[in-house]
């Protein structure tokens, strides 16, 4: 089992604030248009069945998803949605990925390199840090869930490669190919899930961030992910307890 993220702790944390108060529906929505340009069968379209399945998870009606579906196939009209992964540092030298989907690119361009700015960091050129991070599907769960070795029992007979203790959460790593079996494993054991990603953006290693740097790292990353534009935000920065 491989070490502690605070980061992700955090991230986690405020994955499940936006759940609550509906935040995550309009992510969702976003990421079911984008993946059903690559067809609209679920079937046959392994990130159209994530977003579904993650949007099924948060109770999301039958009727939005399927117009969602719609607008990314072309059959209903809609705003065209452009992906976008900037790359950046941080206060304290972290590296940061962000993930958007936006109907305006120009805007979101200069709303996202404000925030850097505003806390000491800036953005990168394309690939300046995206090196750093390895794709992986990342699932994450409670501790209450599951005892370490229970889960890790679970997990890496389904084909996961890691289990990471994340403070309050457990982190299950896996390729990307192994998603689907892998959550199928945890949900077959009756365990819930606090977020679920075919493909998520995992550090390679973490740079701890301290004082005043670590204080406007988490500024800089709330104000993204607070970002109505804004899918995901990856980094890795690491901070001590005190910190939070």
């Amino acid at each position: 089992m491989s070490g502690h993220s605070k980061w992700a702790t955090i991230k986690h944390k405020k994955a499940a604030t936006d759940a609550k108060r509906g935040k995550i529906f309009t992510r969702l929505i976003k990421e079911i248009q984008i993946a059903a340009r690559s067809g609209g069968d679920p079937d046959g379209n392994p990130r159209l069945r994530t977003a579904i399945t993650a949007a099924k998870g948060v109770s999301m009606p039958s009727d939005n998803i399927k117009k969602a579906i719609m607008r990314g196939t072309g059959e209903l009209e809609g705003g065209q949605i452009d992906e976008i992964m900037f790359e950046g540092y941080g206060p304290g030298g972290a590296a940061v990925l962000v993930m958007v989907a936006t109907d305006n690119r120009n805007r979101t361009v200069a709303e996202i390199r404000h925030m850097f700015g505003k806390q000491g960091g800036n953005l990168g050129e394309q690939g300046s840090v995206a090196w750093m991070f390895e794709r992986q599907s990342q699932i994450v769960l409670e501790k209450d869930q599951a005892d370490e070795d229970t889960l890790m029992g679970i997990v890496l007979d389904a084909g996961a490669n890691d289990l990471k203790d994340s403070g309050d959460s457990w982190e299950v790593l896996s390729d990307t190919t192994a998603h689907d079996a892998v959550l199928a494993a945890i949900q077959k054991a009756g365990l819930e899930t606090v977020s679920s990603e075919a493909v998520a953006m995992v550090p390679k290693n973490l740079i701890m961030v301290e004082g005043k740097n670590a204080a406007a790292m988490l500024r800089l990353t709330e104000a993204l992910e607070d970002h109505d534009d804004v899918q995901n935000v990856y980094s890795n920065f690491d901070i001590a307890d005190d910190e939070e």
